[in-house]
């Protein structure tokens, strides 16, 4: 299991490293603006000194850029706690079990299913389509829906060959369609990291979805 952390644009839930790039520029300027006033103030003419007027600005320049240093070194710590946030919360993800509506991928063995119906319905169709969008089964699943195993067996009654299908409830009611609805299936999350995107979670399978894509999530056996 692993947990990575995306493309630095993104890292520490998008937020931008914008100001710690920019703080040692400002603190070079600090420091030569530091430097220029003392030498300034060493070197004045005693007979035409600077006015007490443009001196006070001066001082409120210096005060200024003192406080802009102080606030990207505030910024650059608060975002490297949103860092470690992040990551932390990452953490949590991996070792969960998701449930998503996902294609199936097949490799011979019986995969389990949740199957969602639609309230009303006098039929409700498991249809099954490979990768080019051939319906290579098409069986009656419960009207209620819920857990489905499917074996993963064609119309001819041969076993189907291993690949990605795409596995969906119909419900009807008499001739008419009332809705249809991927199957979903509860994988393993072994991998979650902060993308442009969002959060992405890589699924036992290979499989990757977004987040937001989670139907539900339960502490694995």
């Amino acid at each position: 299991m692993e947990i990575t952390q995306g493309s630095p644009s993104t890292r520490g839930f998008g937020q931008p490293d914008a100001g710690t790039a920019g703080s040692p520029a400002i603190s070079s300027d600090f420091e030569t603006f530091l430097k220029m006033l003392t030498v300034q103030m060493q070197n004045q003419d005693p007979l035409n000194p600077v006015e007490s007027a443009d001196f006070a600005v001066q001082l409120a320049q210096f005060s200024t850029v003192e406080q802009q240093v102080r606030t990207n070194d505030i910024l650059s710590s608060l975002g490297d706690r949103l860092g470690a946030l992040g990551m932390g919360q990452l953490l949590g993800w991996v070792g969960m079990t998701a449930r998503a509506e996902l294609p199936v991928k097949f490799d011979g063995a019986p995969v389990p299913l949740t199957l969602r119906t639609e309230p009303g319905a006098t039929e409700v169709r498991l249809v099954v389509e490979d990768e080019y969008g051939r319906t290579v089964q098409s069986v009656a699943a419960p009207l209620r829906g819920g857990a489905f195993d499917w074996a993963g067996v064609g119309d001819n009654g041969q076993p189907l060959p291993p690949g990605t299908y795409a596995v969906r409830a119909e419900s009807y009611s008499g001739e008419a369609l009332l809705g249809s609805h991927p199957a979903e299936q509860s994988l393993r999350i072994v991998e979650a990291r902060n993308d442009a995107d969002g959060t992405r979670l890589v699924l036992e399978t290979g499989q990757e979805i977004g987040a937001e894509e989670v139907i539900a999530l339960r502490q694995s056996k």
